[in-house]
């Protein structure tokens, strides 16, 4: 695995906002910027066409990674930008280039039309088969014109990661914190829980004694599994919760005045195949802030 941070291009305002943060993100790191274009070849009934062939359609996609490289290049002094076209199958080539690489940054909807391969199947496919970290960037609405390259996400916002206590697994943690760290942000930490499963079995109304004990319980847990965390990482302002809520309505809230929220996804390696889950899904679809999808066992 190289240390670069690999960006999928096809033109669009999102994949140029996901361009925008992947170079803040490597300018934190210390680490250059790798651009990728995936070239579909034409399929031969439309490579007939004097305006849609085979010559035509490449000239324009790699006119879209030269341009997006000048521009971060321009805007960045200072960055190392490569970029590299591939031919073939978009999920597959980016999804191998994910492995190759430090972190993959797409954006999280493209457009249909000439380069648009980051459509909403394309990315879900990316990261739920990626065994790196995939960060999904939407642009935002002030910069979603011909040149636009903002990403949404409040930069000085906190870093938002969403835990479950019951397995706290070490990836996703880790890069919460790592990430936090390294812009100066808070890390605010969100836990879901809801009322034992007797409750919902036997229609009954939670007791207000209960319901603060098993808060408590909850918040608790939560504390402990952040405790060597913390003591790792000591310049890291924490801010916890715990709430009886639904997980992805949480990490949605909570992505309001984020700058990342950052979302665990277990590895299966099995026949059943990849999938991202429910709530990574909800929160891929519906969060305002970029969102880091970490895999983990």
């Amino acid at each position: 695995m190289s240390r670069t941070i690999t960006v999928g291009i096809d033109g669009s305002a999102e994949s140029r906002a996901a361009a925008e943060w992947a170079a803040r993100e490597a300018l934190l790191r210390g680490l250059p910027v790798k651009l990728v274009q995936v070239w579909q070849p034409v399929p031969e009934p439309m490579a007939e066409a004097p305006l849609l062939g085979a010559d035509t359609h490449q000239h324009w996609t790699e006119r879209i990674l030269r341009e997006a490289a000048d521009a971060l290049r321009s805007g960045h002094p200072g960055l190392e930008v490569s970029t590299e076209q591939l031919t073939g199958q978009p999920a597959e080539l980016l999804t191998a280039a994910a492995g190759e690489a430090e972190l993959l940054v797409l954006g999280s909807r493209g457009l249909s039309g000439l380069g648009g391969f980051l459509v909403g199947s394309v990315g879900q496919s990316v990261v739920a088969h990626s065994e790196r970290p995939v960060i999904l960037v939407r642009c935002g609405e002030q910069a979603a014109g011909e040149h636009g390259t903002g990403a949404v996400g409040d930069p000085v916002g906190p870093v938002v990661l969403g835990l479950d206590v019951r397995a706290p697994d070490a990836a996703p943690i880790e890069f919460a914190f790592e990430a936090a760290e390294r812009g100066s942000v808070p890390l605010r930490v969100v836990h879901a829980w809801n009322p034992p499963s007797y409750y919902y079995s036997y229609g009954m109304a939670m007791d207000p004694e209960v319901t603060t004990t098993v808060a408590h319980s909850h918040a608790a847990a939560l504390d402990e599994a952040l405790r060597p965390w913390r003591q790792k990482h000591p310049g890291v302002e924490v801010v916890t919760e715990s709430r009886w809520i639904s997980p992805s309505l949480l990490l949605i809230e909570a992505s309001q005045d984020a700058s990342l929220v950052v979302v665990g996804r277990r590895v299966r390696r099995s026949p059943v195949g990849a999938h991202i889950g429910t709530v990574a899904h909800a929160v891929l679809h519906h969060a305002t802030a970029p969102v880091a999808v970490v895999a983990h066992d």
